[in-house]
């Protein structure tokens, strides 16, 4: 289902690849670039039977698509099926948009200059800014300007230039800036915050239509619950890509599905979504089974006129849906390819799994008063860090971004040496790391294959493999790697398949301990639960940093064995409760906040 020939990868489609697709648009289009429509006003986009195709390769095929203003969807589909591709088609308007909407695509960094982060924010208004440089120059004129001062005053207070700074540090506040690093220059901050400064710039915009791709990836779970808060309050327009299933439930009215080259949409959030595309599943599958079974009676009895027969109760019954469909005002592609018959829906499982670790005598790893600055950053420390990790034990970081969460993992892993303080380790303590450095620290001129039999020449053989390449490929394809990918070149893979090679390669190192940063920033909605199952079913310990609340609420579920530990001002605390517990009461704050 994971395919990465059907698209390139997100990185690849930039900007300069706009020519590279190709829309074709059936000729019920609605609006196309606003023409055909005296209203001006009009807000919502629908465009029928349409197809999109990169450099020759079908993306979609007279697929249909209706926004209507004021709700918020969920575009979700599988790794690979085109999604955030499909959010720059309607940003570059290759699918029509009418011409009075306003689009915002949320996709690149801001700039690295002297601009200060509030600047940038509040610079995102073009016609705030330049009424206020009108109204300036002004005012230091000789001329008799009284009645135009007047006219941008006006203007000005329509655009709410006197709380435009405020709305402005308000939304960074929200994303994790501090007054301090609001004032800040731009070039000052690494990738992931300047990602949240051009989040927050269309936020205080306020587009008609809002597009976002994985808004929570560099967030942290503070922020990620902030911005869940702030899009529940969102009047306009919103459709968002995200692995993120409490993000998607919380925020969404409704959940496109990108499948089979196609468009659905389903009601509701997330989990409404996945009770009717299984119902949907069943029907169609029930619908293919009857279909077989008189296709294979009509060939055993070898009467071709039966044959025929069975093909065209088959086209009349998808001509009656259809029928159905347009009664009940639905899209139908009237200009499309004939019916066909039905199709089996075979869905889209992985599996992850981690292997039985051997005992090891407690304690397996601990941090014993340790304290830890790096020499070039005077203004970080961690002081006196007491934590320790057993077989069984499950650790969730919390804290906000750069307040040393992976700077922890670092320390136990060993990466780092502590300024003071000692590490009591395991001797025999096998260690299995995730982070996105891992995935940067890939070899690229490797394939997946290579890579894993050079790190574990002698794999475990199981079921039917009988040679190693065979035992890794296995393993590959357990964790979602598409067969036709297991030769390919690591560089060309995507980041989300780079991950599945990453943690392929955690699971032959048969680790006692785990320790994870962010894991889910690459993997679809059905690998992260196929990860949540493995690490459930993992007996020795684990340690998650992640923003993602549905795989800490899963990884934390036995209180017993749970820890949550608060990494804040310097030091590593432990918060007494569960994680839902903490989760309710930053909710708690955050409304405050955003009600203010």
């Amino acid at each position: 289902m994971e395919d990465s020939s059907t698209v390139p990868t997100q990185e690849e489609v930039s900007e300069k690849d706009r020519d590279a697709f190709t829309v074709v648009i059936g000729s019920k289009t609605s609006v196309l670039e606003g023409e055909g429509t005296s209203d001006a006003n009009v807000k919502d986009i629908t465009v029928e039977s349409f197809s999109v195709s990169v450099r020759g390769k079908e993306l979609l095929k007279n697929a249909t698509v209706k926004i209507s203003h004021g709700k918020k969807y969920g575009l979700v589909g599988s790794n690979g099926t085109g999604k955030s591709t499909l959010l720059k088609l309607l940003a570059w308007r290759k699918i029509p948009v009418p011409k009075n909407i306003d689009v915002l695509y949320v996709e690149q960094e801001v700039v690295a200059d002297e601009k200060t982060a509030l600047q940038v924010v509040v610079s995102a208004k073009e016609e705030l800014v330049k009424l206020r440089e009108e109204a300036e120059a002004l005012q230091n004129s000789d001329d008799d300007c009284g009645e135009k001062l007047v006219e941008l005053y006006e203007r000005l207070q329509v655009l709410g230039s006197d709380a435009a700074e405020a709305k402005a540090s308000k939304i960074l506040a929200g994303l994790g800036f501090t007054k301090e690093m609001q004032v800040r220059a731009t070039e000052s901050f690494s990738g992931g915050w300047r990602m949240r400064i051009s989040l927050a710039r269309a936020l205080f915009v306020q587009p008609t239509l809002l597009l976002l791709d994985e808004p929570t990836n560099h967030l942290d779970l503070r922020a990620v619950l902030w911005l869940e808060e702030y899009l529940c309050l969102w009047k306009k327009t919103l459709v968002v890509v995200s692995h993120d299933r409490d993000f998607l439930n919380t925020v969404c009215t409704d959940i496109i599905q990108l499948h089979d080259q196609k468009l659905h949409l389903y009601r509701g959030n997330y989990d409404d979504f996945e009770t009717g595309y299984e119902q949907r599943r069943k029907e169609m599958n029930k619908k293919f089974e009857i279909h077989e079974k008189q296709v294979k009676a009509a060939k055993r009895s070898g009467d071709r006129a039966q044959q025929e027969k069975v093909k065209d109760k088959a086209k009349l019954a998808v001509k009656k849906e259809a029928s159905k469909r347009k009664a009940k005002g639905k899209a139908v592609d009237e200009d499309g390819p004939a019916p066909e018959a039905p199709k089996k829906d075979n869905g889209y499982s992985v599996e992850f799994h981690f292997p039985e670790p051997t005992e090891l005598t407690p304690p397996l790893l601990q941090l014993l008063e340790v304290s830890f600055c790096y020499p070039d950053r005077p203004d970080f420390k961690l002081s006196d860090v007491d934590v320790g990790i057993d077989m069984g034990t499950r650790v969730a970081i919390v804290g906000p971004n750069g307040a040393g969460k992976s700077t922890l993992l670092n320390l136990l892993a060993g990466d780092l040496v502590p300024t003071e303080g000692e590490v009591g380790r395991s001797q025999k303590l096998r260690i299995g790391r995730y982070s996105q450095h891992f995935v940067d620290l890939l070899t690229m001129d490797e394939t997946p294959v290579e890579y894993l039999l050079r790190l574990h020449p002698n794999p475990r053989q199981e079921g039917s493999a009988t040679t190693p390449e065979e035992a890794v490929r296995a393993k590959l394809g357990k964790f979602g790697l598409p067969s036709d990918n297991h030769k390919t070149s690591i560089t060309n893979l995507s980041g989300g398949q780079k991950a599945r090679v990453v943690f392929a390669s955690i699971s032959m190192s048969k680790p006692h301990i785990l320790l994870l940063d962010e894991p889910t920033n690459h993997l679809d909605m059905e690998s992260i639960d196929a990860l949540a199952g493995a690490l459930d079913e993992f007996s020795g310990g684990v340690v998650l940093v992640s923003h993602d609340s549905r795989l800490i609420s899963r990884v934390c579920e036995d209180e017993e064995k749970s820890q949550i530990w608060v990494v804040e001002d310097g030091t590593v605390s432990f918060f007494d409760g569960t994680f839902e517990e903490y989760k309710e009461e930053l909710q708690i704050q955050i409304r405050e906040e955003v009600d203010e």
